[in-house]
C-alpha cells in the first residue's frame, strides 16, 4: 500500500494485532517489485494490502510461490486481481462493507441537504446579504412527502434505505435487476423499473456498481425521465452517468446535482459543470477517510483472524462476485 495510507491505517495497536496473529517480519509496506526482498517473498503466505497496492500479475505471483490468501484493507478488489491470481485459487478478502459505512452516512446527508437545496442556497448570503431569505418562498424547499430513488440495491444502497426510514418520504423506490422484491419490501421501500424510478422521484441516488453494462445507464434519455426540479446524487462512480447530458440538463436550471464523483475525475478546468449555482461537487470524498479507515483495518484483521483460526470468512470475494458487484 502506499506509505501514508499505511500510516493512516495502521497504528501501533493494529501492528501489534497483525503481529500478533502472523510472523510479521517487518511493521511497514513493502514494494513487490524490489530485487532485494527475493527471500523474504519468497516466503509469504499473507498479504495485507490497501490502496495503492499494485496489480498481483503472473510475475509478481512468481515471486510469492506460498501466498495463500490477501486481505484487503480497502474497498473494490479490482485493480489488484488478475486472471493468473484467479489461477492459483488464492483467497481474497475485501473491507468493502465497512467502506460502505462512510458512503451511506454521506449520501444520506445529502439527500436530506438535497430537500432544502441547502448545498447551493449556502452561497446566497453571502451574494445577496440582505433580503436572501425572500427566495426560500417556494415549496421546492421540503423534505416531507419527497419520494427518493435509488438505484443499485447494494451494500451502500441497502445502507442509504435504511437511514431513509429517518424521513418522512412519501416512498424510497429502488432499481437493482439482482434484488429481492421481499427483501426491499422488509426493508421499507420498493423495487421496480428503472423508468418508473425515474419519473416519480424527487432525488435520485446511485449505487450501482460500475460494469461495462452499468457505463451511462444514466444518460440522455433517463435523465429526460426525471420530473422538473429533481436533484441527481452520485456517490458512487462518475462514469454510470453521461456528463454531457447532465451538464446540459443542469445548465437548463431543469435538473439539480449533487456529484462526489465524475467522469472523467476531476473534471476538465473548463467543464460548466463548476460554475453552475445548481451543482454541488466535492472531490470522492465521501468514501473513508482520516480515523475512518480503521474499520477497514479492522476488518482485514478480523478475517486474518477468521482464516488463521479455520473459521469462515465473512468478505470473501470470487471472480463471479465481480460480474454483479463493485
Amino acid at each position: 500500500m502506499w506509505p501514508d495510507t499505511f500510516a493512516t491505517q495502521f497504528d501501533a495497536q493494529r501492528i501489534a494485532r497483525l503481529g500478533g496473529l502472523c510472523r510479521l517480519d517487518q511493521p511497514a509496506p513493502v514494494d513487490l517489485d524490489d530485487p532485494a526482498l527475493g527471500d523474504r517473498l519468497a516466503g509469504v503466505e499473507v498479504l495485507v494490502t490497501s490502496w495503492g497496492a499494485p496489480a498481483l500479475t503472473g510475475e509478481r505471483l512468481d515471486r510469492m510461490p506460498g501466498l495463500r490468501a490477501v486481505f484487503h484493507g480497502a474497498g473494490t478488489i479490482r485493480p489488484l486481481v488478475t486472471d493468473e491470481f484467479w489461477e492459483r485459487g488464492i483467497v481474497i478478502t475485501s473491507a468493502a462493507e465497512a467502506n460502505a459505512i462512510p458512503v451511506a452516512e454521506f449520501a444520506y446527508a445529502q439527500i436530506v441537504l438535497a430537500g432544502k437545496r441547502a448545498q447551493y442556497l449556502a452561497r446566497v448570503p453571502r451574494e445577496f446579504r440582505n433580503g436572501w431569505r425572500a427566495q426560500l418562498h417556494s415549496g421546492r424547499y421540503t423534505n416531507h412527502g419527497r419520494r427518493i430513488g435509488i438505484v443499485g440495491y447494494s451494500r451502500i444502497g441497502r445502507r442509504v434505505v435504511a437511514h431513509l426510514q429517518q424521513l418522512d418520504t412519501a416512498e424510497v423506490l429502488v432499481h437493482d435487476p439482482y434484488a429481492d422484491p421481499d427483501v426491499v419490501a422488509r426493508a421499507g421501500a420498493r423495487l421496480t423499473g428503472l423508468d418508473e424510478v425515474l419519473a416519480s422521484v424527487d432525488v435520485l441516488s446511485l449505487h450501482a456498481p460500475l460494469l461495462p453494462e452499468t457505463i451511462g445507464m444514466i444518460g440522455a434519455r433517463e435523465l429526460a425521465l426525471l420530473r422538473d426540479g429533481a436533484t441527481v446524487v452520485n456517490t458512487a462512480r462518475g462514469a454510470l452517468v453521461d456528463t454531457v447530458a447532465l451538464t446540459r440538463e443542469c445548465a437548463s436550471g431543469r435538473l439539480d446535482a449533487i456529484l462526489d464523483v465524475t467522469e472523467p475525475e476531476p473534471l476538465p478546468e473548463d467543464s460548466p459543470l463548476y460554475d453552475l449555482p445548481n451543482v454541488s461537487i466535492t472531490p470522492h470524498i465521501s468514501g473513508s477517510l482520516g480515523s475512518e479507515t480503521l474499520r477497514l483495518t479492522d476488518a482485514a484483521l478480523d478475517e486474518l483472524e477468521r482464516w488463521v483460526k479455520g473459521e469462515p470468512l465473512t468478505s470473501q470475494v470470487t471472480v463471479a462476485d465481480l460480474g454483479v458487484a463493485a
